[in-house]
């Protein structure tokens, strides 16, 4: 064999079939950019949100592109990854033809997410095996008050107003009747915008679709004959539908008739690298055209710089490092509008305050911010979102939430139990205040609940001006509640529903910018790069600090240092999945399981 030869024959053949972009979810996706050298190794086999916006925007106006296939797989990603990858192929299906394809949506396991992205797909295929899961949405509660009654830790929490709940996991030895509504509401927003997609992307009537829910799980045939999957088969069968499909209709006659028609499979976000040159050509290129900056928010909001997390806990996002960040922005002539992108429960209210002071300055000197909303923007992730020119959310971005609260843990009981002494001398009248050898006297809770009352009348004016509302039209919005992205825009709490590239799109609308020639690209362009080389000044972007065990409770809250019966509880927290609530927090998010 003169493989000489069959490599050029082979390079030679290429450029002629036809390209057929690939899909795979099955190993998720990657919706920030990466933050460590094992990021970058990660992203190499992982999508990036953006890798499948830039491929498919790119895909659509190649001529030699002739369709798009996407494995859903187990579909490992999150309610409002869903939403903006499904929008993604429903854009590039409104030119080219699109297929999805999986083993099973859910096994005796909820697929409703994975069937919803699917939806947006011009056919569904599914092996014939497997099943239909739409068992719709069910949200769960644990308390643990009787169990820490039970070790001698006592919870003592003040909140704003009855929905804020974050606390009640905690300290409530049963589920309020406001957290039952509320937590009810966010379900059925869910289950109903999943039927909406489903029964629009699949031109079934509503009333037939929701039946379907409340009969899954379903299985192969009865989910065909039910007109929400089209096609029985496995996987071979389906790449050799499209090769006949799709192969035949661009390469006509030339193909080797033993062969069969051919396409030239690509991944999407590596078709996507590939158009686009190398990344600091890229990088380079854009900083000297006109940019919508992307600045992230992601993790618990505290006061000092980002942190990257570690095995016991997240990243977090630390006002020194966002605002840095949205100063540099500003600074760059380059940069026409921003995009704030955010993925935050909250956290520290001073934190989440000097953030929007940043972004209003931004606005308020004529440079327009978008604030785009991911899986959570609630509470202190909402507090700097709303003074945006705009918010954008998906449909299932768990946002608002605007309360507060703050507290304590007593540990007396605990340390009695396990007979440590401990003693406390203090010099200051309120210096014990928030010592967990005590628990609140009368004076404290005084000061505490007007502490809250003046932090809630500043979060709701603020809201109230900046959403062009009266003061008395948010109020009953308000109170802690959490939304879906959809409730929220029914309420005015946010402006349009999408993910980024709608915020990317209404940002160069607000800036008169042609989305077609404007420049995209991340503050700062490398968070690996930036971990390296130090920051000038206090207006230079830098990225995050080294990783480490942080305190997760937000200012406000307790506050231990290492070692104590305090910093153990809040590690044995983490471990176990709980996040303990900061003053603007929401400690959950949705999971279908």
């Amino acid at each position: 064999m003169d493989l000489t030869r069959e490599l050029t024959d082979l390079v030679r053949r290429r450029p002629s079939l036809p390209t057929v972009l690939e899909l795979d979810l099955s190993r998720g996706v990657l919706s920030t950019p990466p933050r460590s050298p094992g990021d970058f190794l990660r992203a190499m086999h992982v999508p990036t949100v953006r890798g499948i916006r830039d491929g498919l925007r790119a895909g659509a106006k190649d001529p030699k592109v002739v369709g798009l296939v996407v494995h859903v797989g187990d579909c490992p990603l999150s309610a409002a990854q869903v939403d903006e990858v499904g929008a993604l192929v429903a854009a590039f299906g409104a030119q080219k033809p699109t297929v999805a394809f999986t083993e099973s949506f859910g096994e005796l396991s909820n697929g409703l997410l994975g069937y919803r992205l699917a939806a947006h797909a011009q056919q569904i295929w599914l092996q014939p095996s497997g099943a239909v899961g739409l068992t719709g949405v069910s949200l769960q509660v644990t308390l643990l008050r009787g169990a820490l009654d039970k070790v001698g830790v006592e919870p003592q929490f003040g909140q704003r107003h009855e929905y804020k709940t974050a606390a009640n996991q905690f300290a409530a030895a049963e589920v309020t009747e406001a957290q039952r509504e509320m937590m009810q509401r966010l379900a059925d927003s869910v289950l109903e915008e999943t039927v909406a997609v489903v029964a629009e992307r699949r031109e079934l009537p509503s009333d037939e679709v929701r039946a379907a829910v409340d009969a899954a799980p379903l299985t192969a045939a009865d989910a065909r004959e039910r007109g929400l999957v089209d096609h029985l088969g496995y996987r071979d069968e389906v790449y050799a539908w499209l090769r006949s499909e799709w192969g035949a209709a661009a390469t006509g006659e030339g193909e080797d008739a033993a062969a069969g028609p051919q396409v030239d499979l690509h991944y999407v976000h590596r078709y996507a690298a590939e158009r686009g040159g190398p990344a600091m050509l890229r990088n380079l290129v854009d900083k000297r055209r006109d940019s919508v900056a992307v600045v992230g928010v992601h993790g618990p909001i505290v006061t000092g710089p980002s942190t990257r997390g570690s095995v016991l806990g997240g990243p977090t996002a630390g006002s020194d490092t966002i605002t840095q960040h949205l100063r540099a922005a500003g600074d760059d002539e380059h940069v026409k509008a921003v995009v704030l992108r955010v993925d935050s429960p909250g956290g520290s209210y001073v934190a989440s305050d000097a953030v929007r002071r940043e972004v209003r300055r931004l606005v308020e000197g004529g440079r327009p911010v978008v604030a785009s909303m991911g899986d959570v923007a609630a509470s202190g992730g909402y507090f700097i979102s709303m003074g945006a020119s705009e918010v954008v959310a998906a449909p299932s971005t768990l946002t608002g939430s605007i309360g507060v609260l703050a507290g304590k843990f007593v540990t007396t009981g605990l340390t009695d139990k396990v007979d440590l002494v401990r003693e406390e001398m203090t010099a200051g009248e309120r210096a014990a205040m928030f010592s967990s050898l005590r628990g609140f006297t009368d004076d404290d809770w005084a000061v505490l609940d007007r502490w809250l009352d003046e932090v809630y009348a500043d979060f709701t004016g603020k809201a109230a001006a900046d959403r062009g509302m009266a003061l008395d039209v948010l109020e009953p919005l308000a109170r802690g509640r959490v939304w879906t992205g959809a409730d929220a825009a029914r309420h005015g709490l946010v402006d349009h529903l999408g993910g980024m590239d709608v915020a990317v799109e209404r940002a160069c609308e607000l800036a008169g910018l042609d989305r077609e020639r404007v420049g995209l690209r991340s503050v700062p362009a490398s968070a690996v790069l930036s971990q390296l080389r130090p920051a000038r000044s206090s207006e230079s972007p830098r990225g995050e600090t080294g990783s480490g065990w942080t305190d997760p409770v937000g200012a406000g809250a307790v506050r231990v240092t290492p070692g104590g019966p305090e910093a153990l509880l809040l590690r044995a927290a983490t471990v176990l999945g709980l996040q303990l609530p900061g003053v603007l927090s929401l400690p959950w998010r949705l999971s279908f399981s």
